[in-house]
């Protein structure tokens, strides 16, 4: 397998995503600066957190339109995993890879927490290796990750089991408590309809490490790599 990490200017969690993967696949990923309009052959590409110019004009928004994305884009269209985290979940509703729109979180404040997740989707290269309806804790860190869809969206996603994981309290449990941002029915993170491009708010890469408090992210690492193996 082999994989690469797209680098926008204030990308700041794209080292962190890069050692995450580096712990399940036992080699680096490339890294990719954004004016890049080719990539090599590659079976993961990851759009990583941080804040893509300066989140100006719209987060995500001018991110969306670097040259490398078109071609994140082409692979995406072939089959080839994507992932974006937080920032990158950002950049690809704006690049058309993922339905809906991340806008300022209900409270118009940043959040910086440990949040519980429930696993909905478990057939999928980035979630086979945990159970249905499991409970995990991932980070979070954004301003803007109140997940917003009109009805009609909604439904398709919820119909066509596009959610990935949805905020819930300890127990499982989703309700407005438990939801951080204001999130459109808890979601925390979507698929596309293919299930190749996932995209989610909260931080795996800083909750892979038993080091660091947590691993419940450590799986998602190793789902994606025996994906492919």
């Amino acid at each position: 397998m082999k994989a690469a990490v797209i680098v926008f200017p204030g990308s700041n969690r794209d080292r962190d995503v890069a050692l995450a993967i580096e712990q399940s696949l036992g080699k680096p990923p490339d890294m990719i600066w954004h004016r890049t309009a080719t990539l090599p052959k590659v079976d993961l590409i990851v759009v990583p957190g941080g804040f893509s110019y300066g989140d100006y004009l719209r987060c995500g928004a001018m991110a969306s339109q670097s040259p490398v994305m078109a071609e994140v884009k082409r692979r995406a269209d072939k089959g080839v995993r994507v992932i974006g985290i937080c920032n990158g979940f950002q950049v690809l509703t704006e690049s058309g890879l993922l339905p809906g729109v991340l806008m300022r979180n209900r409270g118009l404040k940043f959040i910086c927490d440990d949040v519980h997740l429930r696993v909905e989707q478990t057939r999928s290269a980035f979630t086979s290796r945990y159970k249905k309806g499991e409970v995990i804790t991932f980070h979070i860190a954004h301003n803007e990750g109140n997940f917003f869809a009109d009805s009609k969206t909604l439904r398709q996603i919820e119909d066509k089991g596009q959610v990935a994981f949805r905020y819930c309290d300890a127990a499982g449990k989703t309700s407005d408590k438990a939801n951080p941002n204001g999130a459109k029915n808890n979601i925390a993170g979507i698929f596309n309809a293919r299930r190749n491009v996932l995209g989610l708010m909260p931080h795996p890469e800083v909750m892979a490490d038993p080091l660091l408090g947590c691993n419940d992210a450590r799986r998602m690492f190793d789902s994606m790599v025996e994906a492919v193996a």
